[in-house]
């Protein structure tokens, strides 16, 4: 229960934090924070998480680093669904307490006509910059899969594990730098999901991209990882 409670509030903390930045400070006038900041925004969360709760549950906060670090031998599989439904109750709750938050302004209202509604992701009209079902597709599943290499290579027991942390945060900035205006970037199915719900309309009929890409794009790396890059001589 403890590794379930970590993934709960990392991932909440995760939602919390980096959609929060999108909803409240990156459209500011003048004093916004923009998309360099929505970025460090996600990359912060992480990072600071990492190392709150990484170690008693692995710090994962997103399903696809869960199906990631299965496919790369990490992982066992009876623990998949427990963490999965851990990160996305905790992001959904996230995402009721940004609601509530927003809710206290006067004309706070979601238009779910409008692309990156309440930090939604979306492909075609509701892409930020209008790409192309194909080309967010491309985006979540590259994106994702580097972004399970970072997390398998920092994370190897070879590599210099008090650092891990660190690359891991910078390198989901990096991917939000990317694919802010491609996607609105998930590389997460859980925080896609959350805002979606609240959104509904078509960015919730979009949702399965933001599933399935990414989760792909995790196994991928997985694989590629222990076939291609993993020391063979580790025990």
């Amino acid at each position: 229960m403890k590794k379930l409670f970590a993934e709960f509030f990392g991932t909440y903390w995760l939602v919390f934090g980096g959609c929060g930045s999108a909803i409240f400070a990156a459209g500011i006038p003048e004093l916004g924070i923009g998309f360099a900041g929505v970025a460090l925004a996600f990359g912060l969360t992480v990072l600071t998480m990492a190392y709150a709760v990484g170690h008693i549950s692995g710090g994962h906060f997103n399903p696809a680093v869960s199906f990631g670090l299965w496919a790369g031998g990490r992982f066992e599989a009876k623990e998949l669904i427990p963490y999965i439904i851990s990160q996305c109750v905790g992001a959904i709750a996230a995402a009721g307490t940004l609601y509530t938050i927003a809710s206290g302004k006067a004309g706070f209202a979601i238009d779910n006509t409008k692309a990156g509604a309440f930090a939604s992701n979306g492909f075609g009209d509701f892409s930020p910059n209008g790409y192309s079902l194909e080309a967010c597709f491309i985006t979540e599943f590259v994106l994702t899969l580097f972004f399970l290499l970072i997390i398998l290579g920092a994370t190897d027991k070879f590599a210099n594990g008090k650092f891990a942390g660190v690359a891991i945060g910078l390198g989901l900035t990096l991917i939000h730098l990317i694919s802010i205006p491609v996607t609105n970037t998930s590389v997460n199915p859980a925080r896609s999901l959350s805002q979606a719900l609240f959104v509904g309309g078509e960015p919730l009929s979009q949702i399965w991209l933001f599933w399935i890409a990414p989760i792909l794009g995790a196994i991928a790396a997985g694989f590629i990882y222990k076939l291609l890059l993993q020391n063979h001589n580790e025990a």
